[in-house]
């Protein structure tokens, strides 16, 4: 239940920012604050970018036939880790995930071939990312290329484009990784596994 709304509840008065802070702070309740933004792809770079052919269409369909994927950074006291999700837009499941503490290649193929291996009918499906490099370089185009996959990529500095990947990421950190410290990276990997199978999936 909402916290306004379990507020309103208990005494029937209406509420002001004032009322609510000091009823929170009465029931030890905090609210969870959105740390500083991590830029967690390189969009410099002279890979070439195809145009985007989602274009912010993420309304769902037939399941298999279109995909997004991002990435995003997770703060630990080892240090950073980062994970690289799938989304089928047709279910909005995740279908594909990896966690690793250095962002190369290699960290969001295995993502891309989890999605496959779950999904193998994805042959010929739309693929949308951002344009960082490591979605636009030769050996994720090449991945791409062996899935016959469309590739399809979001405008400069549009996070909007990819806004379906956000749907998933905000909650992961609002309802998961926010509401706790992760004292090693091993930690945040099975919160955040749990988070996407055992929950949000």
């Amino acid at each position: 239940m909402r916290v306004r709304e379990a507020l309103r509840q208990q005494d029937g008065h209406g509420l002001s920012r004032h009322r609510i802070a000091r009823l929170m702070h009465k029931a030890g309740i905090r609210s969870v604050h959105k740390p500083k933004f991590v830029v967690a792809t390189q969009s410099q770079h002279a890979y070439p970018v195809p145009r985007n052919i989602l274009d912010r269409d993420f309304l769902p369909g037939a399941i298999n036939q279109r995909i997004v994927t991002d990435i995003t950074s997770i703060a630990t006291q080892e240090g950073w880790l980062y994970l690289a999700a799938v989304m089928d837009l047709g279910s909005r499941r995740i279908i594909g995930w990896s966690m690793k503490p250095t962002m190369d290649v290699e960290f969001i193929i295995c993502a891309l071939n989890m999605a496959r291996t779950n999904r193998p009918q994805l042959i010929g499906a739309l693929h949308h990312s951002d344009h960082g490099s490591q979605y636009a370089c030769d050996a994720y185009r090449r991945c791409l290329g062996m899935m016959k996959m469309q590739p399809s990529m979001s405008r400069t500095g549009c996070c909007w484009d990819n806004a379906a990947m956000e749907s998933f990421f905000h909650p992961l950190k609002v309802e998961c990784v926010h509401r706790q410290r992760y004292a090693t990276r091993d930690e945040a990997r099975i919160s955040i596994f749990e988070y996407i199978e055992g929950f949000y999936n």
